[in-house]
């Protein structure tokens, strides 16, 4: 958002051309809402304010953050209070139709982002499910748990696949999940749930999409 910004925003805003929904990626590298340091929460929400201001510039009212959890560097009880405090006054100012997903990347079980959740308490603030995020080596607690942990504050979901070792954004038959019995469990208990696929090989998805009776 700082360097070459006119080149990219024109070329974001050509791509957008035709299309109908979007959710808007917040930045999250070296970006930790519930940080040790105090300069960097107030770098993270600058950064957050940015892209918020960017979003509604591209007429979107949907965002996904990171959590910015990195495991062995911060508490659970810790990182719980700070996000909570944090996420609820990024939220004191932003309108009703504003949705907010934290997603899920380095955390192990579902647990601490359902209790971030709760405890923030507003509508407006929801989980994102990253099934690749999961579905490697941060994680040995099975999708089908994720899910039915996450359901009551389940917004958005993240869909690409791995073989469990590394997060390679595979396409969704290319890997060890199987990507379409999570989707329907996650269409028939959270019908309002939002998918985004995140895969590097678009038309493979595409084709498996069809092959899976989901286009």
């Amino acid at each position: 958002m700082d360097v070459g910004f006119a080149q990219i925003d024109a070329r974001v805003r050509d791509e957008m051309r035709g299309v109908g929904r979007f959710i808007f990626h917040a930045p999250f590298n070296e970006l930790c809402p519930a940080a040790i340091d105090p300069l960097i929460v107030e770098v993270a929400n600058r950064r957050y304010a940015q892209a918020y201001d960017l979003m509604c510039g591209y007429g979107i009212d949907k965002m996904v953050v990171h959590s910015g959890f990195v495991p062995m560097i911060y508490f659970d009880v810790w990182f719980k209070e700070k996000s909570i405090r944090f996420w609820q006054d990024f939220l004191s100012d932003k309108p009703d139709g504003f949705r907010i997903y934290l997603e899920n990347v380095l955390e192990s079980t579902p647990g601490m982002l359902c209790d971030i959740a709760a405890k923030v308490g507003d509508d407006r603030f929801r989980l994102c499910l990253d099934i690749g995020h999961v579905a490697h080596i941060v994680s040995d607690i099975p999708v089908t748990y994720w899910v039915k942990r996450m359901l009551p504050f389940l917004g958005h979901v993240h869909l690409h696949n791995n073989h469990g070792k590394r997060d390679t954004h595979n396409a969704l038959g290319d890997g060890n999940t199987d990507i379409a019995a999570v989707i329907r469990m996650i269409t028939e208990s959270a019908p309002d749930a939002t998918f985004t696929i995140e895969s590097s090989d678009g038309r493979a998805c595409v084709e498996w999409m069809k092959s899976n009776g989901f286009l």
